[in-house]
């Protein structure tokens, strides 16, 4: 330790032995240093990348989604033909969705799920087979629902009585039939953020378990549609398998009770597995996690004594979270101390809450190192800030760096490739940032950053004719 810990730092931050060190598991494997100390990706300068594209940037490596994406699938194939079934792992569009990052998933085996007409086009776009594709969303609304039937989208979850009475609708009016599965509410409440929890009763997602028999017997009632299971989804950023094994375990009452009226083929238990953003969180192994859902599926259906039924994964941000680094540029720096005199150095980079909203959305904890070279000096607290007209515009809220920062230096946000890109907007009218694929010592823009022209564009007045005479 280089000295006693800032009283403005919380508990779990510790002060590093080295502030310029990449905390193993919160980088990309491919993330190291040169002897200059300048951060390397997939074997190319971070200074590299910037001078040719520019900051802010996200810069994503691919070789690290295809390791994550196979390690999963191969994770839940050895698990489930441990107990005789089969399945299946989803990319979730929404955690990072451009056709590049499609078809790598779907290269390692994956399925992908949307929850919109624009990811579900992304997807077509990047030539994802429509029968892989699951279609999620507690308001498709029935021009999404047409286009999904009319594509021949593979499963949707249905939501709501209102959406299987739009898909009644829509199949009879087109002579189709279309494979839906039932979202329920397991009540199992994951110890994540509460906006990140999806299976408490008070929420919008999903039917609560006493309603959704009476939701699969509708369906059951209409021939355009084929009931092949339920889904159940607790939460996003979850550690461990007890959350997963007490869900499986009220939802699998419900699927044996089902078994009655007909077949219940399906079991999606959803995912949201946890991924490191600093180093003190401790995410469990993908081999630990389903091994442990699915021993915790059969000991269920032995226990009811009822088949193993096919299985589904959703694992969200563990395929795409730690590919991701952001590189910005430091503008401003700045000391503040308070009233009891510790101080906190204030960073100010090039970008914020416009391209990574989720420190302001529920307080996310994110790392940050320089990148174009390595600092010396006392490592200082220090908060990472943007450049938006908001005081909780927060990129990094505790970090120690070194006490050298300085502005022009660049500065690195370890994964951020999940939900940033996807979350990002023109607030104060900042352009969003391009999207850098890294592979092998080769960078490929995969999104094209946004321009100002491309903001003015949209603006219906700026090439308008001045009609304020004629109004007059």
């Amino acid at each position: 330790m280089l000295s006693p810990a800032n009283p403005l730092a919380p508990d779990w931050l510790v002060v590093p032995d080295d502030a310029n060190d990449l905390a193993e598991g919160v980088w990309p494997a491919s993330a190291a240093r040169d002897a200059d100390g300048t951060l390397i990706l997939s074997g190319i300068r971070s200074t590299t990348l910037t001078q040719k594209y520019g900051t802010p940037l996200l810069v994503l490596d691919e070789d690290e989604v295809r390791l994550r994406a196979r390690a999963l699938r191969a994770a839940f194939d050895a698990a489930a033909a441990e107990h005789d079934t089969t399945a299946r792992v989803y990319y979730a569009g929404k955690a990072f969705l451009c056709t590049a990052v499609a078809r790598w998933v779907v290269e390692e085996g994956l399925s992908v799920d949307v929850c919109t007409r624009g990811e579900l086009e992304v997807a077509l776009a990047a030539g994802v087979t429509p029968s892989s594709i699951g279609f999620h969303g507690n308001n498709k609304s029935v021009s999404e629902l047409e286009r999904a039937v009319e594509v021949g989208v593979g499963t949707i979850i249905v939501d709501s009585a209102i959406e299987i009475e739009r898909l009644a609708a829509i199949t009879a009016r087109t002579d189709r039939v279309q494979r839906v599965m039932v979202r329920v509410i397991s009540g199992v409440h994951a110890e994540t953020h509460d906006f990140l929890a999806t299976a408490h009763e008070d929420q919008k997602f999903g039917f609560p378990l006493p309603d959704a028999e009476k939701a699969v017997a509708r369906i059951r009632e209409i021939s355009g549609l084929e009931f092949v299971g339920l889904h159940c989804h607790i939460g996003s950023q979850i550690f461990g398998v007890a959350g997963f094994r007490e869900s499986a375990s009220r939802v699998l009452e419900l699927h044996a009770a089902l078994l009655a009226g007909g077949t219940v083929p399906q079991l999606n238990l959803g995912g949201g597995f946890g991924i490191a953003y600093t180093r003190v969180d401790d995410p469990t192994p993908i081999a630990e996690l389903a091994a442990g859902i699915v021993a915790a599926v059969a000991e269920g259906c032995a226990a009811r004594g009822i088949p193993v039924p096919a299985l589904a994964f959703e694992p969200g941000r563990a395929i795409v979270g730690t590919a991701g680094v952001t590189l910005y540029e430091v503008g401003t720096t700045k000391d503040v101390t308070v009233e009891s005199g510790a101080a906190r150095l204030y960073v100010s980079v090039d970008g914020g809450m416009s391209d990574n909203a989720r420190p302001a959305l529920y307080g996310a904890q994110y790392s940050a190192r320089l990148a174009s070279r390595a600092g010396v000096g006392e490592a200082l607290l220090t908060r990472v800030v943007g450049k938006h007209c908001e005081s909780g515009d927060i990129v990094v809220d505790h970090e120690y760096l070194p006490g050298d920062v300085t502005p022009g230096d660049l500065l690195a946000v370890p994964a951020t490739g999940a939900y940033c890109a996807s979350l990002a907007s023109n607030y104060n009218h900042v352009p969003r940032p391009p999207v850098i694929a890294v592979r092998g010592g080769k960078a490929t823009v995969i999104v094209r950053g946004e321009s100002i022209d491309d903001l003015l564009a949209r603006d219906a007045g700026v090439h308008a004719e001045d009609i304020s005479e004629g109004a007059q």
